[in-house]
């Protein structure tokens, strides 16, 4: 539709203009209508880039012949030439719609020569400069575009491996915790099936209810190990057998670490300590392996104080270096859609963040205050809290 009605008006004006027209009338709205029509094939987006680039360059010649040596351009002709190199930038054929510029510019410079052709000339500067700024106004309109689904492509990718890796982290956590849970479930089992065969005196009722707890035990046992066998499928990665760590080899744990960096670090207890649930153990443990190993990688040499104070309620959990600290990105706390920048290429942080909403506690990175990174953490202790 834009092509015809851009063709009408092109003949409208060879109409209007047939006395100062060079050559015969016929042949000057022959030209009309090839420098306008031809553009509808060039907005087709159906049809192919070769149709579509042969129909622009027709429409360029087309032009410079209705210019010179006929003098019939129209403003029509003119406007669709604009439209035909600014489709071809958007495009993303930026030589071909550059190229279609030149003709133009040459015949401005071989008109500069001889003073009766100065019309043409003034035309072909006027078409060229139009043309330049439609070709790099579609150029540049390609070029933003591009970027901005680039920039949509790796959002995607980056938001589809860090929910790949999240899944797999709670599958590593789920496995660790399994231990702890299965303990406490064979517990219930062994303990309800001990009191059925040595409570003396007790009536059938309860003997059958106590049978009865043993079995769903036994049965939540046997799910947690088919659920674990998915776990580990969906996170493939070497299993070792060996009693989960707890706060009581915290101390080991700083020792290799400082052995391994070389540098000060520290660790700081205070508050009553306890023991504590083992599933709160092997969190706090973890977090901090996780934070002084983070430490050694993004902070060579620096000092670290592991900080652990145990409270009525909660178990506060605070591990702070003086090395350089983040770099750009969130000011605090987590946002798991956007990783701390000295934590980008793994996902040290998420994994932190995952252990600590496992057992219903809060975490937060970032700068620490005089400089450095600081690993914040609150686990809660109390059962009532737990729930």
């Amino acid at each position: 539709m834009l092509s015809v009605g851009l063709a009408v008006l092109a003949a409208v004006e060879i109409l209007v203009r047939a006395d100062g027209l060079r050559g015969n009338l016929a042949l000057a709205l022959l030209l009309a209508l090839c420098t306008t029509l031809p553009v509808g094939v060039v907005l087709a987006p159906e049809r192919g880039a070769p149709v579509r680039g042969t129909a622009a360059i027709a429409l360029t010649t087309t032009c410079v012949l209705a210019l010179e040596p006929f003098r019939a351009l129209t403003l029509a002709g003119t406007a669709a030439q604009l439209i035909t190199v600014h489709a071809l930038g958007r495009a993303g054929t930026p030589l071909l719609s550059g190229l279609l510029v030149l003709p133009y510019v040459g015949l401005a410079l071989a008109a500069a020569g001889d003073p009766a052709d100065s019309t043409v000339r003034v035309v072909a500067v006027l078409v060229a400069t139009l043309t330049s700024a439609a070709a790099a106004t579609g150029i540049t309109r390609h070029v933003r575009t591009a970027a901005q689904a680039h920039s949509a492509t790796e959002r995607a990718f980056a938001d589809t491996l860090l929910e790949h890796a999240a899944r797999g982290e709670r599958a590593r956590i789920a496995r660790e915790l399994h231990d702890v849970v299965a303990h406490h479930i064979s517990m219930i089992a062994v303990q309800a099936e001990t009191a059925r065969l040595t409570t003396q005196g007790l009536p059938a009722d309860g003997a059958t209810r106590l049978l009865a707890i043993g079995d769903t035990a036994r049965a939540a046992l046997t799910e947690m190990r088919r659920l674990l066998g998915v776990l580990r499928e969906d996170a493939d990665v070497g299993v070792t057998r060996r009693p989960q760590p707890g706060l009581s080899q915290l101390m080991e744990l700083v020792d290799d670490s400082r052995d391994a960096a070389g540098s000060r670090t520290r660790l700081i207890v205070s508050g009553t300590v306890a023991p504590l649930d083992p599933g709160i153990e092997v969190t706090a443990y973890r977090i901090v392996q996780e934070a002084l190993t983070n430490a050694r990688r993004h902070a060579p040499g620096a000092a670290v104080d592991v900080e652990l104070r145990y409270g009525a309620d909660d178990l506060a959990l605070r591990v702070r270096d003086n090395g350089p600290g983040p770099g750009p990105g969130p000011a605090s706390g987590f946002d798991p859609g956007h990783p701390v920048g000295r934590d980008r290429v793994g996902h040290g942080l998420l994994g932190m963040h995952e252990r600590a909403a496992t057992v219903g506690g809060t975490l937060r990175t970032g700068p620490a205050p005089g400089g450095g990174f600081l690993v914040e953490a609150r686990l809660p202790v109390r059962a009532e809290a737990l729930a």
